[in-house]
This record gives C-alpha cells, sequence and structure tokens, in this order.
C-alpha cells in the first residue's frame, strides 16, 4: 500500500482513498491472500513507497531474477 494513494489531492483538498473504497480494497487484498493461501501460495502485503519496497524485498530475497509491474493509466484533461 502505497501511503501516497491515501493523501488530499492537490486541487480540493478531498481524500483520494475514503473509507469505503479503503474498507473494500482491505477486504479484496484478506479474499485474495485466502485465495492464494488455498492454492498453496501466498501475496506479500506491504506499506511504503513501492520504489523503496520492491528494492527491499528483492535484497531480502537475494535470488529474484525479474520484477515485473504495472504502470497506473492517468488521464490526461
Amino acid at each position: 500500500f502505497d501511503p501516497r494513494h491515501y493523501l488530499s489531492t492537490h486541487c480540493y483538498s478531498l481524500p483520494k482513498t475514503g473509507p469505503h473504497r479503503l474498507r473494500f480494497l482491505l477486504e479484496s487484498v484478506k479474499d485474495l491472500r485466502e485465495t492464494l493461501k488455498k492454492r498453496g501460495s501466498t501475496l506479500v502485503v506491504r506499506k511504503g513507497k513501492p520504489e523503496d519496497v520492491v528494492r527491499e524485498l528483492i535484497t531480502q530475497l537475494g535470488s529474484v531474477t525479474a520484477v515485473v509491474f504495472h504502470e497506473e493509466v492517468r488521464e490526461i484533461l
């Protein structure tokens, strides 16, 4: 979870993620973790800036050969 996604917006100081959306996200992550566990896998969940957290995980694991990610699409007005 990137803390920057839960700050206020620049224009109107409204929260980027309200309580209902946050609850949905947390429940979704919990459900995904449980589903993966039933299939013999797991889900690593961390809080922090992805550029820092991913670097730390790679260092901890030591045997990482590839990292795959996606970039969030942003509307251009």
